[in-house]
Protein backbone atom coordinates (compact mmCIF):
# COMPACT_ATOMS: atom_id res chain seq x y z
CA UNK A 1 0.00 0.00 0.00
CA UNK A 2 1.43 3.24 -1.05
CA UNK A 3 0.16 5.24 1.93
CA UNK A 4 3.50 7.60 1.15
CA UNK A 5 2.08 9.56 -1.46
CA UNK A 6 -0.82 10.77 0.89
CA UNK A 7 1.39 12.82 3.36
CA UNK A 8 0.21 16.27 3.51
CA UNK A 9 1.84 19.82 3.93
CA UNK A 10 2.74 20.21 7.67
CA UNK A 11 3.10 16.32 8.21
CA UNK A 12 6.78 15.32 9.58
CA UNK A 13 8.20 12.53 8.29
CA UNK A 14 11.35 10.46 8.68
CA UNK A 15 13.72 9.01 6.29
CA UNK A 16 16.20 6.36 8.44
CA UNK A 17 19.35 5.27 7.31
CA UNK A 18 21.94 2.84 9.48
CA UNK A 19 22.18 4.34 13.02
CA UNK A 20 20.71 7.79 11.63
CA UNK A 21 17.47 8.86 11.31
CA UNK A 22 16.35 12.32 9.65
CA UNK A 23 12.86 14.12 10.62
CA UNK A 24 11.65 16.84 8.27
CA UNK A 25 8.19 18.74 7.64
CA UNK A 26 6.44 17.98 4.50
CA UNK A 27 6.23 21.21 2.27
CA UNK A 28 4.62 20.00 -0.73
CA UNK A 29 4.71 16.37 -2.50
CA UNK A 30 4.96 16.11 -6.38
CA UNK A 31 3.04 13.36 -7.37
CA UNK A 32 4.39 13.69 -10.80
CA UNK A 33 7.36 12.71 -10.12
CA UNK A 34 6.76 10.75 -6.82
CA UNK A 35 9.30 13.18 -5.20
CA UNK A 36 8.87 15.56 -1.96
CA UNK A 37 9.61 18.86 -0.61
CA UNK A 38 10.85 18.89 2.39
CA UNK A 39 12.60 20.87 5.51
CA UNK A 40 15.00 19.17 7.26
CA UNK A 41 14.69 19.53 11.37
CA UNK A 42 16.25 17.41 12.58
CA UNK A 43 19.51 14.56 12.54
CA UNK A 44 19.36 11.48 15.05
CA UNK A 45 22.51 9.74 15.25
CA UNK A 46 21.93 6.42 17.48
CA UNK A 47 25.58 5.84 17.32
CA UNK A 48 26.03 7.10 21.62
CA UNK A 49 23.66 7.30 24.40
CA UNK A 50 22.00 9.92 24.46
CA UNK A 51 20.96 10.08 20.79
CA UNK A 52 23.38 13.10 19.29
CA UNK A 53 20.39 15.35 18.20
CA UNK A 54 21.55 17.88 14.86
CA UNK A 55 19.72 20.51 14.36
CA UNK A 56 18.88 21.38 10.80
CA UNK A 57 16.73 24.30 11.18
CA UNK A 58 19.02 26.50 9.03
CA UNK A 59 19.23 23.70 6.37
CA UNK A 60 18.15 24.11 2.55
CA UNK A 61 14.89 22.30 1.70
CA UNK A 62 15.49 19.13 -0.04
CA UNK A 63 13.55 17.00 -2.70
CA UNK A 64 14.04 13.49 -2.06
CA UNK A 65 11.74 10.37 -3.31
CA UNK A 66 8.69 10.07 -1.35
CA UNK A 67 8.77 6.57 -0.94
CA UNK A 68 12.22 6.86 1.16
CA UNK A 69 10.10 8.89 3.87
CA UNK A 70 7.46 7.11 6.71
CA UNK A 71 5.25 9.30 8.76
CA UNK A 72 7.48 10.11 11.96
CA UNK A 73 5.82 9.14 15.51
CA UNK A 74 4.55 12.37 17.50
CA UNK A 75 5.73 10.95 20.55
CA UNK A 76 9.50 10.03 19.81
CA UNK A 77 9.89 12.85 17.19
CA UNK A 78 8.17 16.02 20.11
CA UNK A 79 10.78 14.22 22.31
CA UNK A 80 13.67 15.26 20.44
CA UNK A 81 11.99 18.45 18.94
CA UNK A 82 11.61 19.91 23.07
CA UNK A 83 15.21 19.47 22.95
CA UNK A 84 16.52 22.08 20.35
CA UNK A 85 13.34 24.47 20.95
CA UNK A 86 14.89 25.74 24.03
CA UNK A 87 17.91 26.70 21.66
CA UNK A 88 18.57 29.32 18.68
CA UNK A 89 20.06 27.40 15.42
CA UNK A 90 23.57 28.95 16.29
CA UNK A 91 24.52 30.54 12.64
CA UNK A 92 28.56 29.17 13.51
CA UNK A 93 27.25 25.14 13.35
CA UNK A 94 25.62 26.13 10.06
CA UNK A 95 28.44 25.10 7.82
CA UNK A 96 29.29 21.29 9.88
CA UNK A 97 25.30 20.69 10.69
CA UNK A 98 25.05 21.12 6.44
CA UNK A 99 27.92 19.04 6.09
CA UNK A 100 26.32 15.96 8.73
CA UNK A 101 23.23 16.39 6.34
CA UNK A 102 24.86 16.21 3.28
CA UNK A 103 27.25 13.03 3.99
CA UNK A 104 23.16 11.38 5.82
CA UNK A 105 22.40 12.10 2.03
CA UNK A 106 24.83 10.76 0.45
CA UNK A 107 24.98 7.58 2.09
CA UNK A 108 21.65 6.88 1.30
CA UNK A 109 22.12 7.43 -2.24
CA UNK A 110 25.19 5.55 -2.41
CA UNK A 111 23.64 2.37 -0.59
CA UNK A 112 20.14 2.84 -3.02
CA UNK A 113 22.25 3.31 -5.92
CA UNK A 114 24.03 0.00 -5.04
CA UNK A 115 21.01 -1.81 -4.28
CA UNK A 116 19.71 -0.68 -7.82
CA UNK A 117 22.90 -2.24 -9.39
CA UNK A 118 22.38 -5.60 -8.31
Amino acid sequence: MKMTLEFQTGQIVSLEHSDKKLYAEVIQVVVSRQLCWVRPLLLIAFTQEPPLIIDLRDASDLLWSVNSFQPALDTEFMSFLSQILVKEPKPEHSFHTKQQLNQFLHEIWQAQKGSSEC
